[in-house]
């Protein structure tokens, strides 16, 4: 009964806050509605027995993703025409995407029965004593290995070429020369001048 009464409570507040994030007019108050919406969707992964992805959640999308995004919103200083303007330019290609998920989710609504059948018939079966955790970590390094490793050396060339792409040589800037620094003495750029009271340096 109370496991009942708290997924409700995640439920309810996960969906309010989801319809307040693309209802705000203020694009901040959109971004912490979205973070909400994370803290109560790793709540309902927790219930679900599901630890990992609720902490993965918690500390990618809102430590990372959604913090940054605020970021980005409070330094551009977005402003509703702004939003106005991609509103009314991607209408027609942001309602085709919206049409196809609400399609998938009602065919996966449709066919839970059978999803869950297959789901029961995995390889890899819930093993009783063992956290949700540990199997993840067991068959991403075990079976899926390589292809664990993969990903994360096509996420390191996709940052390198973030970065390349994004340099840009400044030729107006000064830059430091430290051979030259460490090679220059000090009777070559100091010199001691002794002044006589009441007489200035020519």
């Amino acid at each position: 009964m109370i496991a009942s009464l708290i997924f409700y409570m995640f439920a309810t507040i996960l969906i309010g806050s989801a319809l307040a994030v693309v209802t705000s007019r203020n694009p901040v108050h959109a971004v912490l509605f979205l973070i909400l919406a994370f803290f109560n969707a790793a709540g309902l992964f927790l219930l679900q027995g599901a630890e990992f992805l609720a902490m993965l959640l918690v500390i990618v999308y809102v430590g990372a993703v959604a913090v940054l995004f605020l970021f980005v919103v409070m330094m551009l200083n977005v402003t509703i025409e702004r939003f106005r303007e991609g509103l009314t330019k991607y209408f027609t290609s942001a309602l085709i995407v919206a049409t196809l998920l609400f399609v998938e989710m009602m065919l996966m609504f449709a066919n839970q029965e059978e999803l869950a059948k297959s789901a029961m018939q995995l390889k890899n079966p819930i093993v009783k004593g063992v956290t949700n955790t540990e199997q993840l970590g067991a068959i991403i390094y075990t079976d899926y290995i390589f292809i664990f490793q993969t990903s994360g050396l096509v996420l390191l060339v996709a940052m390198i070429g973030a970065i390349a792409l994004t340099f840009e040589k400044r030729h107006r800037t000064r830059k430091q020369n430290i051979n030259t620094q460490n090679a220059r003495h000090r009777k070559d750029t100091l010199e001691i001048v002794k002044v006589a009271v009441g007489k200035g340096v020519k």
